[in-house]
């Protein structure tokens, strides 16, 4: 897990290098669609329902956690909070997650849990740590 936390830092530290709050992040690409910072909300709620996995992970085996993304987005009104307490949030929780995967049991990165909203699709807790990663870097290069 240390190569999976290094490179989810570098993520984190590249992304906040080439971003301002001054950015137009309140701007929608069209009707229906995320702004940018709609964008780290999702991933902020991805962030929280992750780490709430990879804890459970430690101690549970093959338990299921999954979320609607466009729900919570609207629900929790992130377009109307301010950007730089949605990227602060953003930056805690990934720290939260490194801190995690920096100090995870060798023993229990075979851990399972279901992610999926129909038939079980169990993975293990390397293959989400590695998903996570990938679908926060593809987020990111859409702002």
């Amino acid at each position: 897990m240390t190569t999976t936390s290094a490179i989810l830092n570098t993520a984190i530290t590249d992304f906040l290098q080439t971003r301002s709050p001054d950015d137009n992040w309140d701007l929608k690409p069209a009707p229906g669609k995320w702004s940018k910072k709609e964008v780290i909300g999702h991933l902020i709620d991805s962030a929280q329902i992750n780490l709430q996995r990879f804890v459970r992970c430690t101690y549970e085996e093959n338990f299921k956690l999954v979320y609607e993304q466009d729900i919570y987005v609207a629900v929790q009104h992130y377009q109307d909070a301010d950007i730089k307490e949605v990227l602060d949030l953003w930056i805690l929780l990934n720290r939260q997650i490194i801190r995690v995967w920096e100090n995870y049991p060798a023993d229990r990165l075979t851990a399972r849990c279901d992610n999926s909203k129909g038939e079980p699709n169990l993975q293990t807790v390397e293959w989400l740590a590695n998903d996570y990663v990938e679908h926060l870097m593809h987020h990111l290069k859409t702002i």
